[in-house]
């Protein structure tokens, strides 16, 4: 994490276009449990409703990483280009209860070499969806190999902590 200047933008939201919508709203609201922000109809058949995530992250992986997130999650079934992930206070047990509501479980709980209990599952509308429960902190967790800011990256692979001395 950055001490960067707040962000412009104060919302993430992601649009699904739904075939059932009912089918869509009974899985995510009543059975994952999203809490229903804001519903519109201007009649007719046109409806939509804003259910609330929580916070919102834009993860953005490159293939390779992709593929990996993948094989350690599904087992390697491949994921679509984009794929909803939702942190849950119990994977296990959300998993069973969207498998009860439609949900095809694509993969079971795992834990991933970053300690969350991931699972994969099929959801109405096409979408394809994980969950996933931190097992650390995040302080915790940005201490394990592997976990560094890209600034640091560019930098050399090191923390500011741990960076070598400067020379010369």
């Amino acid at each position: 994490m950055t001490d960067a200047a707040p962000s412009p933008v104060l919302q993430l939201r992601v649009v699904v276009e739904a075939a059932d919508y009912d089918q869509a709203v009974a899985f995510f609201r009543d059975s994952l449990g999203l809490p229903e922000y804001l519903s519109f109809a201007e009649g007719g058949d046109e409806r939509v409703v804003i259910l609330d995530a929580g916070r919102a992250t834009l993860e953005i992986a490159n293939p390779v990483h992709k593929e990996a997130i993948d094989r350690v999650e599904a087992g390697g079934a491949e994921s679509p280009h984009i794929r909803l992930a939702f942190e849950v206070t119990d994977t296990e047990g959300m998993t069973r209860r969207l498998e009860g509501a439609g949900g095809r479980v694509i993969a079971e709980p795992v834990v991933t070499p970053w300690q969350s209990l991931n699972s994969r599952l099929g959801a109405p509308a096409g979408v394809q969806v994980t969950l996933f429960q931190e097992l650390l902190e995040s302080g915790e967790r940005a201490v394990l190999d592997g976990f560094s800011s890209e600034t640091e990256r560019r930098e050399g692979g090191h923390r500011p902590s741990e960076r070598p001395p400067a020379t010369g």
